[in-house]
């Protein structure tokens, strides 16, 4: 919404990967998994993570699991016809011992991946878990742009806070507790700042006399659309687009080709086809609705990867391995409010001194 509304996103090419998320389904297998003594496999079925981990093993951190994950595909040891991705097995532990701890798991796997985990491996791949960019805040929670000039301009009226918002705590590289304080501070933050600011019953401003159209329009746009190209067709391409240039690891071609590729992929939004015209429970047209929104965020994070050319917290590049504080240090803010378009990138200097200072 509010990348539809010409405003920035802040830090998109800044994402943390989830190491094991079920193959073509996205549903995370939790960390407990491993806790509990599951361990990874690759097509050789090697304990791969005693290689990149001889202490901690399948324990290791996420991010360290997921790109040793990521290796192993890229080095053709992956499972399955495309070998790209991986097992987890939980099929050498007690079936009690799985039912008792992780009932919630045997039920995921068995819906979404269609194995008995008590008997097979699940298949995973390292999946995108957490966005540590967002709409950028200041520590009011109010939501900020930039004058022509590149200095903060507050959008009087607009507040953002939790996962939505990039008050940039996290900074490049997410920590455990600080979703908790996005949302806990930050949302308590901006309730105070609603009511220091605004009163009950104060006057607003008028409408204005075409309000909504815009709205009303994007709907039957694409809800009377009769294009050749279904939305699953587009969808597909966009996901792998992502997970294939803009994963874990990240290199200048495959970034470039990546942004091509995208780029290409949206402009088959134009052409695309519904068959389900009506206004009640019509999933035909909410998936064509988050193509839009899902193209104009995948294209922002490709785009700002590509033009990152560091190794920063979870952005981690093969051709540019160093973090390069006197060029890079520094927000990327990406604009972008039709799918079809690039993004356009500028950037936001970095606060380094705290709110006592």
């Amino acid at each position: 919404m509010v990348a539809r509304a010409g405003l920035p996103i802040e830090d998109p090419e800044f994402v943390q990967f989830h190491p094991t998320g079920i193959y073509g389904a996205g549903c995370l297998m939790t960390e407990g998994c491993r806790g509990e003594g599951g361990i990874l496999r690759n097509s050789e079925g090697e304990r791969f993570m005693e290689r990149y981990a001889p202490n901690a093993k399948d324990l290791a951190s996420r991010d360290v699991v997921s790109r040793s994950m990521t290796l192993e595909i890229l080095e053709g040891r992956g499972v399955g016809p495309e070998k790209d991705h991986i097992y987890l097995h939980l099929n050498h532990l007690p079936p009690e011992q799985i039912h008792e701890r992780l009932p919630g798991i045997l039920e995921t796997a068995h819906i979404f991946a269609g194995v008995d985990a008590t008997k097979e491996p699940i298949p995973v791949t390292p999946t995108v878990h957490y966005n540590m960019g967002g709409i950028p805040t200041d520590w009011r929670a109010q939501v900020l742009t930039q004058d022509a000039q590149g200095a903060d301009k507050k959008i009087k009226g607009l507040l953002a806070c939790g996962e939505a918002a990039c008050a940039s705590v996290h900074g490049a590289n997410r920590l455990g507790a600080n979703s908790l304080l996005d949302l806990v501070v930050f949302g308590r933050r901006a309730a105070e700042t609603t009511r220091e600011d605004y009163m009950p019953g104060q006057a607003q401003r008028d409408l204005a006399p075409n309000a909504g159209e815009e709205s009303i329009a994007m709907l039957d746009r694409l809800r009377f659309s009769t294009g050749s190209t279904p939305t699953a067709k587009i969808r597909t391409e966009m996901q792998v687009a992502m997970q294939k240039y803009a994963a874990v690891f990240r290199r200048q071609d495959y970034l470039e080709m990546g942004c091509d590729v995208l780029h290409e992929a949206s402009q088959k939004i134009t052409d695309i086809g519904i068959s389900d015209r009506g206004n009640i429970w019509n999933t035909d047209l909410v998936e064509a609705m988050e193509l839009d929104n899902l193209m104009i965020q995948a294209k922002m994070t490709m785009f700002a990867a590509e033009n990152r050319k560091e190794s920063r917290g979870a952005h981690a590049r093969d051709d540019f391995t160093e973090r390069l504080d006197d060029t890079w240090m520094k927000h990327t803010m990406t604009y972008l409010s039709d799918p079809t378009d690039k993004p356009k990138i500028t950037f936001r200097d970095v606060i380094h001194t705290t709110l006592d200072d």
